[in-house]
């Protein structure tokens, strides 16, 4: 068994392997990367009774692998370079090989993947830090569940611009209600909820259109979207209206938020 662990800037994601099979996976949530990395092992251990001493290898990847320099509780331990383990993560998750991914975590780094290999296209650091940080800002919390409870009750139209605002009519292929400028109305009555739904409206919106300009620029129609910002309900809906005026798909494989620990563990039997 080989255990994998993405190290994030905000939280520590594990999963356990055992010839390409996932056994388990879990979240936990810890100060630095040290600790991080060890207390996932340990929850293996405690909470889902895989021993620690089971584990044949570990394989570390994200932000926080860069301040591992030793093996973790005397088991080998490979670092795996971020771009590789979210390219391999991706292709296990998608069962398909050449495909582009988004991995919308605190940023969102675009990854190819095709018969060449994986490569780092570019991306935006525009993410779920970014929700998080103008959230702590403008509504005064940076607890995520408390910021999609408010923005599921929001107004975006009291927050945004929209097309209908500035036009008696559609715009190109733009539907009056769609957003013409993200913050630009804000009106003084606007709540905590209508400006929770303007953030990750905006947000999704940026890393939505990058997405297709990536695509096109690819000749792709789809997007592997991966990382935590796949289980972000409101923001698959935004993704979901882009989709539909630029014919762009997004793809949300189950297990994304495990992608890049489960990338670290393939990348590192196929080294």
């Amino acid at each position: 068994m080989i255990a994998g662990i993405d190290i994030g800037s905000t939280s520590t994601k594990v999963v356990l392997l055992d010839n390409g099979c996932i056994l388990c996976k879990m979240r936990v949530l810890a100060s630095d990367a040290v600790t991080a990395a060890a207390g996932a092992l340990g929850k293996l251990d405690t909470e889902k009774g895989y021993k620690i001493q089971s584990i044949d290898g570990i394989a570390i990847t994200g932000a926080g692998a860069s301040k591992i320099h030793q093996d973790i509780f005397d088991i080998p331990t490979v670092k795996i370079e971020e771009i590789m383990a979210i390219g391999h993560g991706g292709k296990f998750l998608s069962k398909r090989d050449d495909i582009i991914i988004a991995n919308i975590g605190t940023g969102t780094p675009f990854i190819e993947v095709n018969q060449n290999g994986i490569a780092h296209i570019g991306g935006t650091g525009v993410g779920g830090g970014t929700i998080i940080g103008l959230a702590k800002a403008l509504i005064k919390t940076s607890d995520f569940n408390t910021i999609m409870d408010l923005a599921s009750k929001g107004d975006l139209s009291r927050v945004d611009l929209m097309i209908k605002d500035i036009a008696d009519t559609d715009i190109s292929f733009l539907a009056k209600d769609m957003t013409a400028s993200n913050f630009a109305k804000m009106l003084e009555s606007a709540t905590r909820e209508d400006i929770a739904m303007a953030i990750i409206n905006m947000v999704y919106q940026v890393i939505g259109m990058l997405s297709v300009f990536v695509a096109q620029s690819r000749n792709k129609d789809s997007i592997i979207v991966t990382g935590n910002g796949n289980n972000n309900a409101i923001g698959r809906n935004v993704l979901g209206s882009i989709s539909e005026m630029y014919g762009i798909h997004f793809e949300f494989p189950e297990d994304a938020e495990f992608s890049t620990a489960i990338g670290a563990v393939l990348a590192a039997s196929s080294a």
